[in-house]
């Protein structure tokens, strides 16, 4: 038996060097292969999908989070019914101990951003496999060379996150020294350890990287890394260039979810979607198609399968193809959830849709003395909470300014604006600055 440290190796070396697709239907043909194999000697082996021979992933019906756990345990190869592993979930978030298994799987929870929480499984090899793919996607040339160099200093990665999971521990290995630190802990607690074992990698959400920049503004963080990648919340422009002036680089970006590795910062720096190991399916949003909701197949999972899951983002598709050559897709954003579509009545009475991005470049037009806000609509009343710097009433008047040119541009009729104070988020909570809570009324939302 390989050991797990040459398993991981092999997909390291795989993905890094023999999928390095650049010509689209090399990829498409790819994929095809997988999808079949996929078909043939995956998919019978769940509950739900046992009977149906399907040749097209459009023969398949589209699920969510709330279809997979409304029937858990026909969705996993294993039969594992939610009941036995919710309390091994449970326990680790209580205790912060995420080493625990269950019959040889790793179980964690989703942070639950978009509705109740989801739970999801992980066998060891899929762990090896994800480990794999995401150092090959992730690591420039001159870490790659730290990497491989067995006389050279091992690698360390400083990972922020809600939670620890046997996914992210894998990567520990005699080159790479993973470090997991607690956002309950607050960023604080944080510093000294990093000033200790200063990372080469330091991986953390933007709100985050954001504030570690601020310590290093101060005097209290003295950490030079190498590479830095945002996950978990969308990537503001502000948080970047706090990060940029405090690290002198621009962070790149995984998007990664319970349901899979999604996509990845290139070279050039486009976010590439993952196409080599998920099949992305686009539910266009708009005529134009600029933005869709991405239904996934991941056909590498073998435990908890996710077949046509239709996932809760918005992503904004580029107008050019990235110059790094690759065949994988580039996206121009994550620009939120779909809950963070606002819709506001046309004259003639259609609900026009608001992006999130939308009300982000209102509130970057109003200037810098906008220092935190979130946006959250009540039917024809948007509260707009603030944080700024000078006189809070001109903020306030300035933003719904901004807004109003906002509405007219849109064609929309303006709600009312109710302006608060903004509160500072709980420690290990996501970032949402912009959320849908309730219609107009005779409203619907066209997707």
């Amino acid at each position: 038996m390989m050991p797990d440290a040459a398993i991981m190796a092999a997909h390291f070396a795989r993905t890094r060097w023999w999928l390095d697709f650049r010509e689209r239907d090399r990829l498409e043909r790819w994929q095809q292969q997988r999808l079949q194999r996929f078909f043939r000697q995956v998919l019978p082996r769940a509950q739900a999908f046992r009977g149906l021979r399907p040749t097209a992933l459009a023969e398949l019906p589209v699920m969510d989070k709330a279809t997979m756990m409304a029937d858990f345990q026909a969705y996993n190869t294993r039969g594992m019914a939610l009941d036995a592993v919710l309390p091994i979930a449970l326990q680790a978030e209580s205790s912060r101990d995420f080493s625990p298994t269950y019959e040889g799987l790793t179980v964690g929870l989703s942070s639950g951003t978009s509705g109740n929480r989801g739970v999801f499984l992980v066998s060891k090899a899929e762990r090896l496999r994800w480990a794999g793919i995401l150092l090959a996607r992730t690591l420039p040339p001159p870490l790659l060379g730290q990497l491989l160099s067995a006389w050279r200093a091992p690698l360390n990665i400083a990972f922020f996150l809600r939670a620890n999971s046997n996914l992210y521990t894998t990567l520990n290995s005699r080159r790479l020294r993973f470090s997991f630190h607690d956002l309950l802990l607050g960023v604080e607690a944080a510093v000294p350890r990093l000033n200790a074992t200063p990372p080469d990698v330091l991986v953390a959400p933007p709100p985050v990287l954001r504030a570690l920049a601020a310590e290093a503004a101060a005097g209290h963080l003295h950490i030079y890394p190498r590479h830095i990648i945002a996950v978990a919340e969308v990537l503001e422009s502000r948080d970047a260039e706090a990060v940029r002036s405090a690290f002198g680089m621009i962070p790149h970006q995984i998007y990664q979810a319970t349901e899979g590795f999604l996509a990845y910062t290139c070279e050039c720096g486009s976010l590439h979607l993952n196409e080599s190991f998920v099949q992305v399916e686009p539910e266009w949003l708009d005529a134009e198609r600029t933005r869709f909701q991405p239904v996934i197949t991941d056909f590498t999972r073998e435990t908890q399968l996710i077949v046509r899951y239709r996932l809760n983002d918005v992503l904004r598709v580029t107008e050019e193809p990235c110059a790094c050559g690759r065949a994988e897709r580039s996206i121009a954003a994550i620009e939120g959830r779909a809950d963070e579509v606002l819709w506001l009545p046309a004259p003639d009475g259609r609900a026009v849709a608001v992006f999130p991005d939308f009300i982000r470049r209102a509130m970057l037009l109003a200037g810098p003395q906008v220092r935190e806000f979130a946006v959250q609509q009540q039917g024809m009343t948007l509260h707009i909470a603030l944080l700024a710097d000078g006189d809070p009433g001109q903020t306030r008047q300035t933003v719904a300014a901004c807004l109003a040119d906002l509405w007219r541009e849109l064609g929309v009729q303006a709600p009312t604006a109710h302006f608060t104070d903004w509160q500072a988020l709980p420690l290990g909570a996501k970032r949402r600055r912009v959320r849908m809570l309730a219609m107009p009324e005779g409203l619907s939302c066209t997707f």
